[in-house]
């Protein structure tokens, strides 16, 4: 089997906030201060093959957004690695390596993503002209066809992101990505801030890039009935961990691990032939804070078929399974 486009190995990411003015102060007069850090992911291990649509899964606040940006170069690991064609991206407290112009991120909300002083064509520019994909002079033909991929008309580059819709605004983000030409592009949330009528016409942009551009892609969500329909194969996260790892069709018809079974429950689904047209059931009980998450499974707290040796024993995952999941007791 050829070697997969992104490795990432035991990667972990820890997060130390600031202390507050009056924490600094009761610090330098000897006081005790209690440190707070962040477990945002720990010691996730995973591969994306070329060409492939990988989704990540899980609830709000599980850390799927702080994976999108270690796998993207954007955060430096605390621990482990992550590479690009088998060279290391970045290495704890380093640099990012040239090889991150590579993958491009796309980001949840447009507007936010967008510096609303500078106009589109600019915008989409400005990466290609600093790395020598393009010159001035030919930069403005470069930005028009890259408009035109992603379904808007070229004249629009002279205008500002305000003056656009949201669905309008997140096709001019992922022109932006596409303009430096990456290999794999990691979507973070990328419709979760449009409209569902305009969701639709998005997910169909990425589905026609990939067929057309033959781009690797790390799609995250929260959105499952997306997930199965854009991605290849789907991991599901949970308080920083993956404890599920398959094909879409695996997943989502056979789910081994208590919470990806949770996951598929908590989704309404019509019910013609009972009282009551929707069913659903959401995840019992709350996500554990990431400042001190709970020891052995992570989920242990929130699972009906949690046993003493969950509560102390970390359930291994085989990443270089094609299906895997940590689990003491799988479904």
């Amino acid at each position: 089997m050829s070697a997969p486009l992104i490795r990432v190995e035991a990667v972990s990411k820890r997060f130390a906030p600031r202390l507050s003015l009056g924490e600094r102060i009761a610090a330098r007069l000897g006081a005790p201060v209690e440190t707070r850090t962040v477990h945002a992911v720990d010691h996730v291990s995973l591969d994306i093959s070329k060409g492939e649509v990988l989704g990540l899964v899980g609830e709000s606040g599980c850390g799927k957004s702080t994976l999108g940006r270690i796998v993207a170069g954007i955060h430096p690991p605390s621990e482990g690695r992550a590479l690009f064609d088998g060279v290391p991206m970045m290495g704890t407290g380093r640099k990012p390596a040239k090889t991150t112009t590579r993958v491009q991120m796309v980001f949840q909300d447009p507007f936010a993503s967008l510096d609303p002083r500078v106009r589109v064509g600019e915008t989409i520019a400005e990466g290609p002209l600093h790395h020598g994909l393009t010159t001035r002079a030919g930069s403005a033909e470069y930005v028009a066809g890259w408009l035109r991929a992603v379904g808007l008309d070229p004249d629009v580059a002279q205008r500002f992101p305000h003056q656009f819709s949201g669905g309008q605004r997140q096709r001019i983000a992922i022109a932006r990505a596409l303009a430096m030409q990456p290999d794999m592009l990691v979507c973070d949330e990328p419709v979760a801030s449009l409209d569902v009528s305009i969701q639709a016409q998005i997910i169909n942009l990425f589905l026609k890039l990939r067929r057309d551009l033959g781009l690797t892609m790390l799609f995250i969500s929260h959105d499952l009935g997306i997930v199965r329909h854009v991605c290849d194969r789907v991991a599901i996260m949970y308080l920083g961990r993956i404890v599920e790892i398959g094909s879409a069709a695996e997943i989502y018809e056979s789910p081994r691990h208590p919470y990806t079974r949770a996951l598929m429950d908590s989704v309404p689904k019509l019910v013609l032939d009972s009282s009551e047209l929707v069913s659903f059931r959401p995840v019992q009980g709350e996500l554990p804070s990431p400042l001190a998450p709970p020891p052995g499974c992570h989920f242990h707290l929130r699972c009906a078929f949690a046993g003493e040796r969950c509560a102390q024993e970390v359930p291994a995952l085989d990443a270089t399974r094609s299906r895997a999941v940590a689990c003491h007791f799988p479904l």
